[in-house]
């Protein structure tokens, strides 16, 4: 209630009359707004109700379903329950289900998502913001950008699709929507601002993510990242957080990068990406200043590795060489060298300006392509599909990151759901130092120990995780 004061001697002077009419003209009044309460209207932050309405038709909610039959005679106890009163040859069925999001961007059913919403799925199901449900089919993926492209079987009449916006053209500060199902809440609106560009997460060899706090948890992956404007400018990754839930800090994709993915998809159903075969770090500013190379705009780079009969072998490349342009463009920084080969069509020939021994050299190079089950050295990363795992060197990079005081060992980067190793509880970000009490410095020694020994054996792993050392025992797959 407004606050009125007068003067009791001024009220009783008025005459009954004049008194109830000034009591009528009170209860009627209404305080205007004060020029302070009228400011604090106009900057209020916009509502996001017009643009969650027309956008989230585009978003679908995805499930799939794996079939992994178990035997009864695994030593497992509820298998030999199921073998018990179903029969010896009986198994059980281990139905393993994934829930995301997509994004259709295409009349004829396209739908954009997370690979590692779809991975291993043997059936996969859509259902659209009518709530109809629809059979799907992979179209490509990309492991790398962990990116797939999925179509409807059976395409409905009219489908909305997305509008595709820039990523380039994000600011940070800008405001953003996102989209998508988190713990199977379907249709969930979340909004925030961009907070980084460019992160590096450690994600993939192409990182290259959105950082927002609009909130984005399990379920969301593969949902869009929307702008002011209601244009799709990212497809929901990743999430920062200690306990699964979300803490303010999520990851996108940028769309400018999805798209390429998408039209190669949907092309080739793969990837195709340009391979030159060295490996590279930036230079810090001390390092530049006394080899004489203070003068070159942007970052450069230093040469580390070489892999052999690589297109950079071929070429002359040699470790120590600094890295300054690549076909003209001076490198903005430290991973666009890496993006820019990857972009360049196997076949083509490319210009890098180097400095060698404090001399100015021009090379040429026909690149070559990325081998589609490795990286540019074929023994940084392995898959052990027996055991689950998915490892990759410790570089000094993910070392730095994660804070460990070497380099030896191999880094976990996935743990396959039911697996050996994420039943006795190996995560993704576990650094593994010994296979069977033998040092592992690299992932050739990793793939030789674990080799050792008949299918079934135990396998014991010594395990470092943050400041702790774990060990794991787990047995192969029969």
């Amino acid at each position: 209630m407004f606050p009125i004061r007068c003067s009791w001697r001024w009220v009783s002077g008025l005459g009954f009359g004049s008194f109830l009419a000034v009591a009528v003209m009170l209860s009627h009044w209404q305080p205007s707004a004060t020029a302070a309460n009228q400011t604090a209207l106009e900057t209020r932050p916009p509502s996001f109700a017009a643009i969650a309405k027309r956008t989230m038709p585009i978003v679908v909610n995805i499930s799939t379903t794996a079939q992994r039959a178990a035997p009864s005679n695994s030593g497992d106890p509820i298998d030999e329950f199921f073998g018990r009163f179903f029969g010896e040859g009986q198994s059980r069925d281990n139905s393993q289900r994934s829930l995301g999001s997509g994004i259709l961007i295409s009349k004829d059913g396209e739908i954009l998502t997370s690979y590692h919403v779809v991975r291993n799925a043997d059936a996969i199901k859509v259902k659209l913001a009518d709530q109809s449900e629809h059979d799907a089919r992979l179209i490509g993926k990309d492991d790398r950008t962990d990116l797939a492209l999925i179509k409807i079987r059976k395409t409905p009449v009219s489908l909305p699709f997305a509008r595709l916006g820039k990523s380039s053209h994000l600011d940070v500060g800008d405001w953003v929507m996102a989209i998508g199902n988190p713990f199977g809440l379907e249709h969930t609106v979340t909004a925030g601002i961009v907070s980084a560009k460019g992160r590096v997460i450690g994600a993939g060899p192409y990182d290259n993510f959105i950082q927002t706090d609009a909130s984005i948890n399990p379920g969301n992956s593969g949902g869009p990242l929307i702008n002011a404007v209601g244009e799709v400018v990212g497809v929901n990754s990743a999430i920062f957080s200690q306990s699964g839930g979300n803490i303010g800090i999520g990851f996108a994709i940028p769309m400018d990068l999805a798209k390429k993915v998408a039209d190669q998809l949907r092309k080739n159903g793969k990837v195709v990406r340009g391979w030159f075969g060295i490996r590279a770090q930036g230079i810090s500013p001390q390092i530049a200043s006394s080899s004489g190379l203070t003068h070159f705009a942007g970052d450069i780079q230093v040469v580390t590795e070489v892999t052999e009969k690589s297109p950079a072998a071929e070429a002359g490349v040699k470790m120590g060489d600094v890295i300054v342009e690549f076909n003209g463009k001076p490198l903005a920084k430290n991973p666009d060298l890496r993006t820019m080969i990857a972009d360049t069509a196997p076949g083509q020939k490319a210009t890098l300006k180097i400095v060698r021994e404090k001399i100015e050299r021009m090379i040429s190079v026909r690149i070559g392509e990325l081998p589609e089950d490795g990286d540019a050295n074929p023994q940084a990363e392995t898959r052990d599909p027996e055991l689950g795992l998915r490892v990759q060197r410790v570089t000094p990079e993910s070392s730095r990151r994660l804070g460990l005081s070497s380099i030896r060992g191999v880094l976990v980067l996935e743990v396959h759901s039911g697996s050996p190793a994420h039943q006795v509880g190996v995560e993704p970000a576990d650094v593994i130092r010994e296979v069977n009490q033998r040092p592992v410095n690299s992932v050739k020694d990793f793939e030789r120990a674990v080799r050792q020994g008949r299918r079934g054996d135990r396998i014991l792993l010594l395990v470092q995780r943050g400041d702790n050392a774990v060990f794991f025992a787990l047995r192969r797959k029969n």
